[in-house]
C-alpha cells in the first residue's frame, strides 16, 4: 500500500492553521527565517516548498539567499541578526553548505530556542525528518492488524534497518529510535553483506539519496519501506532510494517519491515553528 505523505501533511497543516489563527489573536505572527547558500536546484525546491506551506498556514517567511562564495563569518553574522530579531521565531540554514563553511559552527550559531531543525545539541526541538518518519509509521500502525495496543510496543517488536547515517537524514532518525528504546540495525558504505540484514528487516528506512539503494532482491515480502533519500535523474525528475515499480508488489507499505516523506518533513518543521511561536506568549 502506498503511504500518501501529502495527505498526512495536509492533516497536520490544517491543525497548524488553527493554532496560527489563535496566535494572531494575540498579535503573534509565526515567522520563519531561511538561509539559502548557492542555487542548488534541489535546495531551491525544498526552500520554495517550505515557503509555500508556511504561507498556507498563515505564517511568514524571510529568505536570504547568498552566493556560494559567502564567508562563514558573514553567514554567522546573518544568523545573529535573526537571533536578535524578536519577530523571528524559527531559523533554518538549508543544507548542504559549501565545503569551506563549517556546518557545526553554523549550527551552533543559531539560538537553540529558534533552531527548529533541531541540529543544535541545546535545541529543544526534535529533528523534523525523524518526527516525519515516526508520523508515517504511526499511520502504518493504524492500518496494520496487530496484537500490540500501543504504537511504541508495536515498533519495538519490529526488526528495523536504517540505511545511511548522514547528519541530516539517517543520524537523527537513528537517535530518535534509540530514545524510545529501539536499537535499529545500521547499514552504511562499510557494511559487509548488508543484504543479510535487509532481507530480515520488517522496516527499512533508507536515507542515502542515490539510485538503487534498495531493490527487490534485498527485501522480504511484507516489508515496510520508507525512503528519506532523494536524488534527481538527468531529466530533473525526483527519485527515492528505490523505484516504486520494483517494490510495490513486495512491500506491505511504502512511501513514494515525490509525495512521501518530503511533505511530512515540511509539516513537522512548521509544527516546530508554531511551538517556538507559542513559547513567546
Amino acid at each position: 500500500m502506498k503511504i500518501d505523505g501529502r495527505e498526512i501533511a495536509g492533516e497536520i497543516l490544517e491543525e497548524l492553521k488553527t493554532k496560527v489563527a489563535k496566535l494572531k489573536k494575540k498579535r503573534i505572527i509565526p515567522m520563519l527565517a531561511i538561509i539559502l547558500v548557492g542555487n542548488d536546484p534541489a535546495s531551491v525546491t525544498y526552500v520554495r516548498q517550505k515557503e509555500l506551506k508556511a504561507q498556507s498556514i498563515g505564517a511568514k517567511t524571510i529568505i536570504k539567499q547568498f552566493s556560494p562564495k559567502i564567508s562563514e563569518l558573514k553567514l554567522i553574522q546573518t544568523i545573529q541578526q535573526f537571533n536578535n530579531n524578536s519577530n523571528i521565531h524559527g531559523i533554518i540554514v538549508q543544507q548542504p553548505l559549501p565545503f569551506h563553511i563549517d556546518v557545526k559552527a553554523v549550527t551552533l550559531a543559531i539560538n537553540p530556542k529558534k533552531d527548529i531543525d533541531g541540529f543544535n545539541p541545546k535545541s529543544k526541538f526534535k529533528s523534523p525528518i525523524s518526527l516525519a518518519v515516526i508520523k508515517i509509521l504511526k499511520k502504518v500502525y493504524t492500518y496494520t492488524p496487530r496484537v500490540e495496543p500501543q504504537f511504541n510496543n508495536w515498533l519495538k517488536n519490529k526488526k528495523i534497518v536504517v540505511i545511511g547515517k548522514g547528519e541530516t537524514g539517517g543520524k537523527p532518525i537513528i537517535e530518535s529510535l534509540e530514545k524510545i528504546g529501539i536499537e535499529p540495525m545500521i547499514v552504511d558504505s562499510k557494511t559487509m553483506n548488508h543484504e543479510l540484514l535487509t532481507k530480515k528487516a520488517d522496516i527499512i528506512i533508507s536515507a542515502v539519496g542515490k539510485e538503487n539503494i534498495v531493490n527487490s532482491k534485498m527485501i522480504k515480502k511484507g516489508v515496510i519501506l520508507i525512503s528519506v533519500g532523494l536524488h534527481k535523474d538527468k531529466d530533473g525528475k525526483l527519485h527515492g532510494d528505490y523505484e516504486e515499480k520494483e517494490v510495490w508488489n513486495i512491500a506491505s507499505f511504502y512511501t513514494p517519491t515525490p509525495g512521501g516523506v518530503g511533505p511530512v518533513n515540511v509539516a513537522m518543521l512548521l509544527e516546530n515553528l508554531i511551538i517556538a511561536s507559542e513559547s513567546v506568549t
